[in-house]
């Protein structure tokens, strides 16, 4: 998951990451909502690709080389499991709020949140990467210099 997210991120190309997102037949089983397939392509998957293209701007495009990976923190003593019923959900599942992408720039390493994963049958995806409330447009989820702490925990 990581590499093709990060993959994703320093080529600016959402599509890549795909493997890595929350899929469209485990979203129809877990939500309760009025066609919720409807709802995956046309605001989960579009705010994703979205905040992917946001990500990739704050890389640059400055001299030197590229960025680099360095690690991903997950804060998984923060797990939570989310009962059905809470959330619009029909069913319940893992989640884990603010694990941090950590990386290299010139030299410095800075780092940006991924706002939301959820584990389904024992895999772990993205399910909102730059912000779970949020604008219209394409975020950026706590970008910082260094690591960045993850967290806070809670949500959906």
């Amino acid at each position: 998951m990581v590499t093709d997210l990060w993959m994703a991120v320093s080529t600016g190309r959402p599509s890549l990451a795909r493997p890595a997102f929350f899929p469209e037949a485990a979203y129809k089983q877990v939500k309760a909502i009025y066609n919720p397939a409807a709802d995956w392509r046309s605001r989960l998957w579009l705010e994703f690709k979205l905040d992917v293209r946001a990500a990739h701007r704050l890389l640059g495009r400055g001299a030197g080389a590229p960025a680099k990976l360095v690690r991903v923190i997950v804060p998984s003593a923060q797990a939570a499991w989310i009962t059905p019923g809470v959330c619009y959900n029909r069913v319940g599942y893992w989640h884990v709020a603010g694990p941090r992408v950590v990386y290299k720039l010139h030299g410095q390493v800075r780092s940006f949140g991924i706002a939301s994963l959820i584990s389904w049958r024992g895999v772990w995806y993205v399910v909102h990467f730059g912000g779970v409330v949020r604008p219209a447009v394409g975020m950026v989820d706590a970008p910082a210099a260094g690591p960045g702490i993850p967290g806070p925990p809670g949500g959906c």
